[in-house]
């Protein structure tokens, strides 16, 4: 399998937006997000991502597929001062510097090329951008689903071991709200998103 590995910054973003957003509807989809999602509303949202300067988005590629599919994984990060204040609000309300913070968005995969080692190279791209931004702080927020929801999947295993590993610990208290419309609904609801949080070494 022919694999590449690329961060992208600023403009360079533009070229996976279209991508990007067909794997975010793809994953999300999956529980816990649930997420019904929009091609257009996604394209606009990361869009977002290019009118920061100091956005990155590392992505995965399998160069064996036609060029429209080869876009197979994709994590975002960006300074948390460029999110909406969505993201910005709880951290600062918790007393945290947000301009020392570089925030970790989607990390999106094809189930097809799940343990291979990608979730890592995800997150060592990602910290290497902070660093060298000079943001000693880096943090993510993952949505928070009860361990009864109907809609768990048997077998389900979340991600929190593997964040832990990596050195991330949740934030207690800290957490963003966002509506999206989940798959079994006919109108969004409010959900909360749990922020993690791993400071620099």
């Amino acid at each position: 399998m022919s694999l590449s590995v690329r961060t992208l910054t600023g403009t360079e973003v533009l070229s996976v937006i279209e991508g990007l957003a067909r794997l975010r509807i793809q994953v999300f989809r999956e529980f816990p997000y649930l997420y019904d999602g929009d091609l257009a509303y996604e394209e606009r949202y990361l869009a977002n991502y290019a009118k920061s300067p100091n956005a990155a988005v590392v992505t995965v590629s399998d160069d064996a597929l036609p060029e429209e599919q080869q876009l197979v994984g994709a994590a975002t990060c960006v300074p948390l001062v460029d999110e909406p204040d969505t993201f910005r609000a709880p951290v600062a309300a918790a007393g945290i510097d947000i301009s020392q913070v570089c925030y970790f968005g989607e990390s999106v995969l094809d189930p097809a090329y799940r343990g291979r080692g990608i979730g890592h190279m995800f997150f060592d791209g990602r910290e290497a951008h902070a660093r060298a931004l000079g943001l000693p702080i880096t943090m993510f927020c993952a949505v928070i689903r009860p361990a009864d929801h109907p809609l768990r999947p048997a077998g389900y295993r979340p991600l929190d071991p593997f964040w832990r590993k990596r050195g991330y610990v949740e934030l207690p208290g800290v957490v963003a709200r966002l509506a999206w419309k989940d798959l079994n609904c006919e109108a969004e609801t409010v959900k909360e998103l749990q922020f993690w949080e791993r400071a620099a070494p």
